[in-house]
Parts: structure tokens; sequence; C-alpha cells
């Protein structure tokens, strides 16, 4: 079974994150960065990143990693699980699409292409084929997401 793995950085504020509701999902795990368990990933996996190329449907047989935190806290979590993560392949996501999320942080690599986590996960679901059913049903700005990506 492929999963969508999220390392979140113990710094993020659970009220408003948008992936708590997931967190019962048997598709998903959930691990607080720092680590303080040994995680072993399935095979086929990769990390979800401005680096790589596209997702596609023939990626859809393999287990995501998402580094959910502030921009500023994912640059350090990605050196920080080098050694777990270090030689994972990467995909990408359209480079097109905006977040609906209102952003106050400027420290993304890429502002014009950082997404909120959850909507990260959406598109990666869409472009792999895989059911979106659930994913945004919590999630606040779901309409002006949903709105922004028709046209792409």
């Amino acid at each position: 079974m492929q999963f969508t793995i999220i390392f979140r950085h113990r710094k993020e504020n659970l009220k408003k994150c948008s992936l708590q509701p997931l967190i019962e999902r048997q598709d998903f795990r959930f691990y607080s960065y720092p680590l303080k368990e040994t995680i072993e990933l399935p095979p086929n996996t990769f990390l979800l990143s401005f680096d790589g190329p596209p997702l596609t449907e023939a990626d859809k047989e393999a287990s995501i990693i998402v580094l959910d935190a502030t921009w500023k806290l994912a640059t350090h979590m990605e050196k920080g699980l080098a050694p777990l993560i270090g030689d994972l392949p990467r995909r990408s996501l359209p480079t097109t699409i905006r977040t609906a999320y209102p952003r106050r942080q400027t420290a993304c690599a890429d502002p014009d292409r950082g997404l909120a986590s959850i909507e990260a996960i959406y598109l990666a679901y869409l472009a792999m084929g895989k059911s979106t059913e659930g994913l945004l049903e919590h999630y606040h700005w779901k309409e002006p997401f949903l709105d922004s990506i028709k046209n792409h």
C-alpha cells in the first residue's frame, strides 16, 4: 500500500494545520520532526519538491513525502532528514497554480509556487490520478483554491 507521509515540524500549530483533519485516514502517516523514532519508508517513495520532474499518473503507485512546516523550517527539516530522504527522487507540481491560503511569511524559495500543504497534496493526487475525495473537506480556503485551479 502506498501512503502520504507527512513530516510535520513540532512547532506547527495544530489548531491552524490544514492537514490535521486527515490524521485518522489509513492512507496517511504523520511523524513529528525532529524524529524520535526510526522510520522505514515504503519502496517507491518520492519527496514532493520544487525540484524534479512533474508528477504524472505513472507515479500513482508511489508513496509521497510532504514536509509540513513554515518555509524556513521546512528547509531545515530537509537537511535534518537527509539521511532518510536525501537520495529519494523528487517530484514537482505544476508551476502555474497559486495558493489560496493567505500567506504571512516570505521565506519561500519561490513564493509564487508556494502552496499550503493540503493544496500541494490535492494537486499531487490529481496529477497522479488518485481520488481527492475528502482531502479538502475541512480546508477553510477550499472554494477559492478550487476556483483557482479550474482553468489549469
